[in-house]
């Protein structure tokens, strides 16, 4: 019988590690709760026993965010303790294994929040922002893109002209479908909004395909060239609905149609691709890197839509990266409000250091959130620049986070529950 471990020793402790107290060991890992945007954050705080000396992440996935907590505090937390802190691949690596069944997204976003929060305190301790550790500067800004909706073209190209003044160059135009729960689309009234919260509204895919294209369409003649439109069809489209869709807006001119597939359906990408010229998006989904591999073989995609925390972190992030630029697939990383500014920190910094890289999408935080996350980049001149202090540049105040509670779970959750005009249920 073997003897027991004393409770102060780190459990499989990597071999090459002196046991010697003036090393630098990770104390602790703490998590933090709040909603300065009004979905839940999840934060993650690695310290050490440097006074001063800790690393931050984002583990934010606002439908599950307390499995992903009790995943962290509860099983991580207690083997990354007494470990060295700049040895991240083996960190991330006895992580992920330690749970047998690997993968998914509640781990994924466990090991997304405290990877990012290892190579911050990497860079912190090296005195280098976080995009030198990865190859250093590759472009000088990340074009970003923002978000426009409208019940027509005519109103839609008065929104795009308007982000075009703000220096954006890439606008993802989203159209409302009369008397359908539309993605991405402001309810029309009360009603509207009413029939959202509660879920009782209902999503018309054949109404979708009717009216949105046209739009596309014409929303390119009024606004001309000198702008890139992207659309996002939210994986509500089945195989032969998608294939009907890329028809009909082949000639709007389209950057991407993002997630016209959803990923249960992606075998039909390869059809899809020989079938239509219209660029495609795909993968703020995905929470395992392998899950891009044979979208990236063919290629049949032409960008990768990656959701850092949710992937993992930036260890398996760089490496997507590494193997778009082989399969010249570009990054187009996700970024809604969901994401803090923590993670879009850590996507900027691939985003400048990868020449696989796109367009980045860009939040509109709110005042509160500039609060909570004294440093957060915004966008200047329709892109995004890096801090240049040391590591994500991007710090978080526990006393304002405070003062944005979370939502109890489900509050945020209705807005993925939804159902078609038959009463089936529909992915949101």
């Amino acid at each position: 019988m073997s003897a027991p471990r004393e409770p102060h020793l780190p459990l499989a402790q990597a071999p090459w590690v002196e046991e010697r107290g003036d090393k630098l060991r990770i104390t602790a890992v703490r998590t933090f709760l709040t909603a300065p945007q009004g979905c839940p954050y999840l934060i993650v705080r690695v310290e050490t026993n440097d006074p001063g000396l800790y690393g931050l992440g984002c583990a934010s996935d606002p439908q599950r965010t307390l499995a992903v907590r009790s995943v962290i505090d509860d099983y991580l937390a207690p083997l990354l303790r007494g470990r060295d802190p700049g040895d991240v691949e083996d960190l991330y690596r006895l992580a992920l294994n330690s749970a047998y069944w690997r993968g998914g997204s509640i781990t994924g976003n466990a090991l997304g929040g405290i990877d990012v929060a290892l190579w911050d305190l990497k860079a912190k301790r090296l005195g280098a922002p976080l995009y030198a550790l990865l190859g250093g500067r590759f472009r000088h800004r990340a074009a970003a893109y923002t978000h426009v909706d409208g019940r027509d073209a005519e109103e839609l190209a008065d929104k795009v002209a308007a982000a075009r003044e703000r220096g954006f160059g890439h606008v993802r135009v989203q159209c409302a479908v009369p008397g359908s729960d539309t993605y991405g689309a402001a309810p029309s009234g009360a009603g509207e909004a009413r029939a959202r919260h509660d879920r009782s509204g209902r999503w018309d895919s054949a109404g979708y395909l009717r009216a949105v294209p046209p739009v596309l369409r014409r929303t390119r003649e009024l606004v001309g060239d000198g702008v890139e439109l992207l659309h996002d069809a939210h994986e509500r489209l089945d195989p032969r609905q998608a294939g009907e869709f890329l028809r009909r807006v082949a000639d709007a001119g389209l950057y991407f149609v993002e997630d016209v597939l959803a990923p249960e359906d992606a075998a039909h990408f390869a059809r899809l691709r020989a079938a239509s010229p219209v660029p495609l998006a795909m993968g703020e989904l995905f929470s395992d890197l392998t899950q891009f591999l044979p979208l990236l073989a063919g290629p049949v995609i032409d960008f990768a839509r990656i959701r850092v925390p949710t992937l993992g972190g930036l260890t398996p992030a760089r490496k997507l990266a590494a193997a778009c630029e082989l399969h010249g697939v570009r990054l187009a990383p996700h970024g809604p409000g969901d994401v803090s500014p923590l993670a879009q920190a850590a996507t900027i910094a691939l985003d400048i250091s990868s020449p696989a890289f796109g367009v980045q999408e860009a939040a509109t935080f709110r005042e509160p959130v500039l609060e909570v996350f004294p440093g957060t980049v915004v966008p200047r001149l329709g892109a995004l620049e890096p801090r240049e202090t040391p590591g994500l540049g991007v710090d978080f105040d526990e006393r304002a986070a405070r003062r944005h509670p979370a939502p109890e779970p489900l509050a945020h959750d209705r807005w993925a529950l939804l159902r078609n005009t038959d009463g089936s249920v529909q992915r949101p």
